[in-house]
């Protein structure tokens, strides 16, 4: 069976379909239904031009016509990344379609895989009830449902993810020296368990970064994955070197010291990420909303809250 091909730009972000990209797909799947190749080329960005060639493009609708027919229906699914995927049900099968298009609505990515049903937990939020994960009052560095309040809705298992920090009143998040870890207000402060939960993944040893570089090849640094009595997947990320306080195993109450804040993993300051996915695994998982149960936000009590950039939020 045919697949392409190569993948470019990084357009896309947020989790619902975008109405333009969509356009483009329909247009795709309208030229391949019509057999007209060379108006699906036309839809290439130039990178995907040079990488897919007119004669290659007229290759892949012939192959894929023989072996699957037409397209009867496409589904949107995702977004992966940057990728969108769409469940594709051909006359004589059905496929993953992935299709990334850039910022001048041009394809600059096509790859036609088989097809696997996700059946994972849905998990839309949690029914645990939580408090947030430190002492003290912190700030919202990054939260919400849009790419301005959070950058991490471009990852399917993170797209509901916080990051915490702690500023003082002019902004800054440390006192004087930008490249000593300890200077940073949040460096060293204590993370409590946000609900009683078992603790099923510890990863602890990963050196705390110099401020401004980042450990990509450790991504979430020093870690600890919990999982509640309701099955959702709580990561807690970039915990300062050897703090951690539990193991693999160990039953947590709410309030329990897990470890202290550090600048682990793939993290320029000292910080907290917190975000809670429907199974463990983080290349399958989907992200979780997280609604805390009773919370100061901006000082004043919000009961079941999600908060998102720019609050300063407390138990």
């Amino acid at each position: 069976m045919m697949f392409l091909m190569a993948f470019y730009a990084k357009n896309i972000s947020a989790q619902t379909e975008n109405p333009e990209p969509r356009k483009v797909v329909e247009s795709f799947v309208r030229y391949y239904n019509s057999n007209l190749a060379d108006s699906i080329f036309t839809l290439f960005s130039q990178e995907m031009r040079d990488a897919v060639p007119i004669d290659k493009t007229q290759a892949m609708v012939a192959g894929l016509k023989q072996q699957l027919g037409d397209i009867k229906s496409i589904d949107f699914i995702r977004y992966q990344s940057t990728v969108g995927i769409y469940k594709t049900i051909f006359n004589l099968g059905t496929i993953a379609m992935n299709i990334s298009i850039d910022e001048s609505l041009l394809i600059n990515g096509l790859l036609f895989k088989p097809y696997i049903p996700d059946d994972t937990p849905k998990i839309d939020r949690n029914t645990t009830k939580l408090i947030l994960p430190f002492e003290n009052e912190w700030d919202v560095v990054w939260g919400g449902d849009t790419k301005e309040n959070n950058y991490h809705v471009s990852v399917q298992s993170q797209k509901n993810a916080f990051d915490f920090l702690i500023r003082d009143k002019t902004g800054k998040s440390f006192k004087t020296n930008v490249q000593s870890n300890e200077d940073y207000y949040c460096f060293g402060e204590k993370i409590i368990s946000p609900c009683d939960a078992e603790v099923v993944m510890v990863i602890d040893g990963v050196k705390d970064n110099i401020p401004g570089e980042m450990n990509s090849f450790f991504a979430t640094g020093n870690t600890v994955v919990l999982r509640t009595n309701n099955n959702e997947y709580i990561y807690l990320c970039h915990f300062k070197k050897h703090s951690i306080q539990v193991k693999e195993g160990y039953q947590v109450k709410q309030r329990e010291l897990l470890g202290l804040c550090g600048n682990s993993g793939n993290s320029s300051e000292a910080h907290l990420h917190f975000h809670i996915q429907n199974v463990e695994n983080m290349n399958i998982a989907t992200g979780v909303k997280c609604y805390f149960e009773i919370i100061l936000v901006n000082g004043e009590q919000k009961t079941d809250y999600s908060p998102i950039k720019g609050e300063k939020v407390k138990n």
